[in-house]
């Protein structure tokens, strides 16, 4: 059984009721361009691992078959207390891998490009917590690999992996303050918070997915303190909400600093150096201004109301498709969902550039819904998924389009509110 599926409806109802909670309140620890952000870059995350999953289980199932040490069958594994003692030390080996994983994600550039993406949200709130990157699989598999030569049961190892991924998802709001012992044991949301700060004194701490006790013993945890607020993002703000430039941005300062020194060892190295390095050449060349957080403004461009809920509306209509994808995965797969995923990709980037209010976007969609939809859904009739004759499909896609059509010709008459 998936249990990361099987959460996800959990997950949006519990983002869900945080939401209204947040409305009630008065807190504001929602922006609806923010939340939409960082749930396309979830939703890309999400699709995308459809086609790039398998390369981590291919590189652990070859470890286990060949190099294991222990051969643990995974009947080792049931209710019984010495069966229950083998879960638990294989979840607490999984966290163990996992704090070195999400710490060297922080301290060596390369890793940092690929998870930078989860912190760039500069709200805190649930929808936080599925920000998620496309591109840790080139190398996140590299830090389990000693548990499968150990001889885990692949089976165990992704329960344990989906448990520790689910029991993550919760940490990340702000309506939990202290929660007493617990903040010492495991990691809570007062911890995880400190671990979201771009402030000095929190920077690069707390990196523990369930358990603080890890940070405690390799000396990179820190309390959340009263005297100092958190003030969530990066160094660096990614300034769009673009979830595609969310996952190429760092890797695009690597590249670039990389292109314009002139020391070859620079060239390589920089991309496994610390967090932050740079070749002193282009240091000179390129300075980079330090961050002042006194000054520090969220990105939040204006946009008229009519294209916030047209966006809304848009978005609404994603998540019903990413279920849908989801479930045609499960049946098909990888190859079946290729066109829909395109389609929903094409959806995530015109969503964005509409909440940045660029002056070209509402062109951009129009050329999607008359052009990319209408093709992608033949497309995908020919190739047989769906048979050319489905009157279903054929009018679902019209409707949506003359729909979202006439929403577009309304909200490009639209003007900012003062």
């Amino acid at each position: 059984m998936d249990l990361i599926a099987v959460a996800v409806p959990f997950f949006l109802l519990a983002l869900l009721l945080e939401l209204v909670v947040d409305r009630i309140k008065g807190r504001n620890y929602f922006r609806a361009n923010d939340a939409i952000n960082s749930l396309s870059a979830g939703t890309l995350s999400t699709t995308g691992g459809y086609f790039t999953g398998f390369i981590g289980l291919f590189f652990w199932g070859y470890i286990l078959e060949n190099f294991a040490i222990v051969d643990m069958p995974l009947t080792w594994f049931d209710a019984s207390p010495s069966g229950i003692v083998l879960w638990v030390v294989a979840a607490l080996a999984w966290d163990f891998s996992y704090y070195w994983f999400h710490r060297f994600s922080h301290e060596i550039s390369i890793f940092w490009a690929a998870h930078a993406v989860h912190h760039q949200s500069e709200d805190y709130n649930l929808s936080t917590a599925l920000r998620q990157t496309s591109t840790d699989f080139l190398f996140s598999w590299v830090f389990y690999v000693p548990l499968f030569l150990i001889g885990f049961p692949l089976e165990v190892l992704l329960t344990v992996k989906a448990v520790n991924l689910i029991y993550q998802f919760w940490v990340h709001t702000q309506f939990v303050r202290r929660l007493g012992v617990l903040d010492y044991v495991l990691v809570t949301p007062s911890n995880h918070r400190v671990h979201h700060a771009q402030n000095e004194r929190y920077i690069d701490k707390n990196y523990g997915g369930m358990l603080i006790l890890w940070d405690r013993m390799f000396d990179t945890f820190q309390d959340e303190r009263d005297d100092e607020p958190v003030v969530f993002g990066v160094r660096k703000p990614l300034a769009n909400w673009n979830p595609f430039w969310a996952n190429l941005q760092v890797y695009d300062y690597l590249w670039f600093d990389a292109v314009h020194t002139k020391r070859w060892r620079d060239k390589l190295g920089i991309w496994f150096r610390p967090t932050g390095w740079r070749p002193d050449d282009v240091a000179q060349s390129y300075p980079k201004s330090r961050v002042d957080l006194a000054t520090f403004d969220k990105f939040d461009p204006p946009v008229a109301l009519a294209v916030r809920r047209y966006v809304l509306g848009q978005f609404l209509a994603a998540i019903v498709m990413v279920l849908l994808i989801a479930n045609l995965y499960a049946k098909a797969g990888a190859i079946a969902v290729v066109w829909p995923c395109f389609v929903l990709w094409a959806q995530l980037y015109t969503i964005g550039l509409l909440n940045e209010g660029r002056v070209y976007a509402a062109r951009l969609e129009a050329v999607r819904l008359i052009l990319v939809v209408p093709v992608a859904a033949g497309l995908f009739v020919a190739a047989s998924v769906i048979p050319v004759e489905n009157a279903l499909l054929w009018t679902a896609v019209g409707g949506y389009v003359a729909a979202s059509l006439l929403g577009l010709l309304y909200v490009s008459k639209s003007r900012i509110e003062p």
